[in-house]
């Protein structure tokens, strides 16, 4: 796959020569809302805004959590941008109300943004296809601990099931501090997961497309201090590397790419989205852990750090990503 990085790039160039950007419209940006992944929408949003005025299109920040729906409706844009992160944007809630105003918008659809935001239903759903993704169990107050232990191993992973961006994440390597890891992450969700550590490398792999034309971009590989890619090392951190090409052998790329590629389908998942993956040391297996379909678009984020590797700028990812808007997806 990586070997169809230039075909890309040359679509994306054939597409953006057609668009006529006074056609697009009055654009919005939805960007900030009520999510505890409100800080990096707002540094998304302002980047994408910037980027779509920079290529002459009227677009216009929207905030969702300061302005009403009733106040959407009446700005009257003709499509929007969707850099909400998170609850109430990236879970099929936004998409539903877009959808209701036939208003076309970026990213994937009702049922793919709900069931790829709920970490439960996405791995229920990638264990139906056969797609690697780590043992798990899902906790509660009055979890067995120590059975939890003898069911995933030790280390464990201990994360809300609606949150990203390792809100509430925990990694717990004594049975005796699953409850206080579980206590954190319930704060933020009611539904908490455990989920077996894989260890090994930490990789990133962007998809842009719709169904049988979707195509994995370069793989990123992660290289966070003491491996701890937690919130701070992922926004503002300048000691995270990250790594592209990746320096891995390409047969693992590959690899990586191509479950990537059937996570994205599996999920129905449409315009563009984020594979988060780690290779196991051990035994080389690549397993999932989730799928982001409204990725950061901020100074560190990593879609457009791949886009970039394959040949398109964040300017032109941002108009390509907005002219391929749809509704009833």
């Amino acid at each position: 796959m990586v070997k169809n990085m230039q075909s890309w790039a040359d679509q994306v160039e054939q597409d953006l020569a057609k668009v006529n950007v006074a056609k697009l419209g009055k654009v919005g940006v939805l960007l900030g809302g009520k999510s505890g992944e409100r800080e990096i929408s707002l540094m998304s949003g302002q980047g994408v805004l910037e980027a779509l005025r920079s290529k002459q299109v009227n677009a216009h920040p929207f905030d969702p959590a300061k302005q009403t729906m009733a106040e959407l409706v009446a700005q009257q844009f003709d499509r929007v941008f969707i850099a909400l992160h998170g609850r109430f944007g990236e879970d099929g809630t936004m998409q539903g109300l877009l959808e209701q105003m036939n208003l076309p918008y970026t990213g994937s659809g009702v049922l793919a943004s709900a069931l790829a935001i709920d970490k439960q239903a996405t791995k229920r759903l990638w264990s139906s296809f056969n797609l690697a993704t780590p043992k798990f169990a899902m906790l509660h107050a009055q979890s067995d601990w120590n059975q939890i232990v003898k069911e995933l191993g030790l280390p464990i992973i201990v994360k809300p099931a609606r949150e990203g961006s390792s809100l509430g994440l925990s990694k717990v390597t004594k049975a005796e501090d699953l409850q206080k890891a579980y206590e954190l992450a319930a704060k933020l969700d009611r539904d908490v997961m455990a989920e077996q550590c894989i260890i090994g490398e930490e990789l990133t792999c962007p998809i842009v497309g719709d169904g049988e034309y979707a195509q994995a971009l370069p793989v990123i590989r992660i290289v966070a201090p003491d491996s701890n890619y937690d919130y701070h090392n992922k926004y503002f951190s300048d000691d995270t590397r990250y790594l592209c090409p990746t320096g891995l052998d390409i047969s693992v790329e590959e690899k990586v790419q191509a479950l990537a590629l059937s996570a994205y389908k599996a999920l129905g998942c449409k315009g563009w989205g984020r594979a988060d993956v780690m290779i196991d040391k051990a035994s080389g297996q690549p397993y999932l852990l989730e799928m982001n379909t409204a990725p950061g678009m901020t100074g560190h984020s990593l879609v457009p750090m791949a886009a970039k590797a394959a040949g398109v700028d964040y300017a032109d990812l941002v108009l390509w990503l907005l002219s391929q808007a749809s509704v009833n997806k």
